[in-house]
């Protein structure tokens, strides 16, 4: 009599837990950046409290994000000049929607000023998430050359 077999756990999909890391990662600063900018609000202009925050948290996350997130030995300045210009098209678009909501609401409470700030972060996250794995944090070894060699052709002769 044999044991009743255990199922195999299935792992998941390399893309689907890089981007569960991505998400702790970069969820985890941005929760950080939303309760900074809600201590800077009544300091400074949210405008430039959100550029502040981008910069300092784009700088925590991206070393997050190339060590964990998608576990690059990828590193320097050029990964983090690449990174900041993903986050600049999410400053446009996170300052872009705190305008909005300016316009409509002169002065939101700040339980819909964060609602707003953080949709629109999330968006914005989904969008980096693509150009960091494609782009910033991509392999760069060259594919293996796939034409038949003299050497291939001989041995599957």
């Amino acid at each position: 009599m044999t044991a009743p077999s255990r199922p195999q756990p299935r792992t998941p999909h390399p893309l689907v837990a890089a981007f569960v890391r991505f998400v702790v990662c970069g969820g985890g600063v941005g929760l950080a950046s939303s309760g900074v900018l809600v201590l800077l609000n009544d300091r400074i202009p949210m405008a430039i409290a959100n550029v502040l925050v981008t910069v300092v948290s784009t700088v925590i996350a991206t070393e997050l994000h190339g060590r964990v997130s998608f576990r690059s030995n990828r590193k320097g300045w050029g990964v983090h000049l690449r990174s900041g210009v993903t986050v600049a098209v999410s400053y446009a678009f996170t300052t872009g929607a705190l305008l909005c909501l300016y316009a409509v609401r002169s002065e939101p409470s700040a339980l819909v000023e964060q609602t707003v700030y953080l949709s629109a972060s999330a968006l914005a996250g989904i969008g980096r998430f693509a150009l960091l794995r494609i782009v910033v944090f991509a392999d760069r070894t060259p594919a293996p050359d796939a034409s038949l060699s003299k050497a291939a052709v001989a041995m599957a002769a």
